[in-house]
């Protein structure tokens, strides 16, 4: 399976708090930062396509606004691709419109050009990488590298095992794996199979 690991801690950014409500990791510019750079090895296959250093990122407001935007597509694409099943409770009533997030995703993707350039060192095999046509500014690449990974996703076989995890607080993408997987962590699972438990308790309490 290939490594859809950046696109889905992306959307993963919007979690379940603990207390009923959600939690936004990219709350502002600092928490953008962090993420970055926690994932700058994802990030580091785009470096000489969007020629930003992610260890060494540090974002502002225009960054911030740019990535949850794209996040927000992201994740409107994602309950499409869970249909017919319900999307995440955390979007169930603000989704964009699946035009607008395409629209955005790959406005994206195509705002750092690339042209394919072949490498072929001495005793090795020939390997072809993809280099930036311009010099872009750092939002504008990390932009790009995430839309294109959702993009890469998206458009892989990979997406038919997209779920939404409804476990009871939980806000959660995940793969599904095998097929009795039902949540995407077993803490879901033993909260799901509580709340079941529960409800038959009060229904045959009122019965």
């Amino acid at each position: 399976m290939a490594d859809h690991s950046l696109v889905l801690a992306l959307a993963l950014t919007v979690r379940h708090d603990g207390h009923g409500g959600v939690a936004d990791e990219l709350s502002g510019p600092e928490g953008l930062t962090a993420w970055v750079r926690a994932h700058a090895a994802a990030l580091e296959p785009d470096a000489d396509a969007g020629g930003f250093a992610a260890d060494a990122f540090t974002a502002d407001e225009e960054a911030l606004a740019a990535v949850r935007a794209l996040r927000a597509a992201v994740r409107a694409l994602f309950a499409r691709a869970v249909r017919p099943d319900s999307p995440s409770p955390a979007d169930a009533q603000r989704l964009l419109p699946a035009g607008m997030a395409l629209e955005l995703l790959n406005a994206a993707a195509a705002a750092v050009p690339t042209v394919p350039r072949l490498e072929w060192p001495e005793g090795r095999d020939p390997y072809a990488v993809h280099r930036g046509t311009g010099a872009p500014d750092a939002v504008t690449a990390l932009c790009a590298a995430l839309a294109r990974a959702a993009v890469d996703f998206l458009a892989g076989p990979d997406r038919e095992k997209l779920r939404a995890c409804h476990a009871p607080r939980c806000v959660r993408y995940f793969l599904k794996e095998h097929p009795r997987q039902e949540w995407c962590r077993p803490s879901c699972g033993n909260r799901a199979r509580v709340a079941r438990h529960q409800r038959r308790h009060q229904l045959h309490s009122e019965s």
